[in-house]
């Protein structure tokens, strides 16, 4: 690896753990050059701005989400048997290929995806969909035909709603965990985390509109 790309990989990593654990606006470049042992210029050399390093650790994540969640997603609809729950489905074995970015990679990449939402970082759902629009569009549509008698807008909504619940539970699947050993002399909870939560998503995106 060339002295550049070690440069690069250094910032790319200390802006993922500053990113993952504080958010991206109480993370200041001058915190993300101290972890790396750089300089600014380094910083705006290889990433342009802030923006630009903020869309570049997600990236990483998403080069190898993205690509594995089109597969599945082809997969599924060549069955022709589409059903919410299977659809999402679909998405738990591309997180779990993100621990060939880091390990942890899934809660790392969720916290990350969370943070955009809360902050309101709408440049990277227009980095994300320049660049994986299609795959996100594809999954869209087979929502949709798995809930035809749903308007678009009403899908987008129950979406983002359970992604909210997806999101929740990753970044405090520790605690609930805890939890659930305390008080249900549960010895694996998180064994079982998926079965129980794809089943209670799958219906809160089906559930019939009062």
């Amino acid at each position: 690896m060339s002295k550049a790309a070690k440069t690069s990989e250094r910032i790319l990593r200390a802006a993922e753990k500053l990113f993952s654990e504080k958010g991206y606006e109480a993370t200041s470049l001058r915190e993300i050059t101290q972890l790396a042992e750089v300089n600014l210029a380094s910083v705006n050399y290889h990433f342009g701005s802030k923006k630009g390093l903020i869309q570049a650790v997600l990236e990483r994540y998403q080069r190898v989400f993205m690509p594995a969640l089109s597969a599945e997603l082809k997969l599924l609809e060549a069955t022709q048997n589409i059903t919410t729950e299977r659809i999402l489905t679909c998405f738990i074995g591309p997180l779990a290929a993100l621990e060939e970015v880091r390990q942890g990679g899934a809660e790392i990449y969720l916290k990350l995806l969370g943070y955009g939402y809360s902050e309101i970082q709408g440049h990277l759902r227009k980095f994300t969909m320049n660049r994986f629009g299609d795959v996100v569009q594809h999954a869209f549509r087979l929502f949709t035909l798995a809930n035809p008698h749903f308007a678009a807008e009403t899908l987008f909504w129950r979406l983002h709603f359970a992604l909210g619940t997806v999101l929740f539970v990753q970044v405090s699947g520790k605690a609930l965990n805890e939890i659930a050993r305390a008080d249900f002399s549960d010895p694996n909870p998180e064994l079982f985390m998926t079965q129980r939560l794809l089943p209670y998503v799958a219906a809160g995106i089906s559930a019939p509109e009062l």
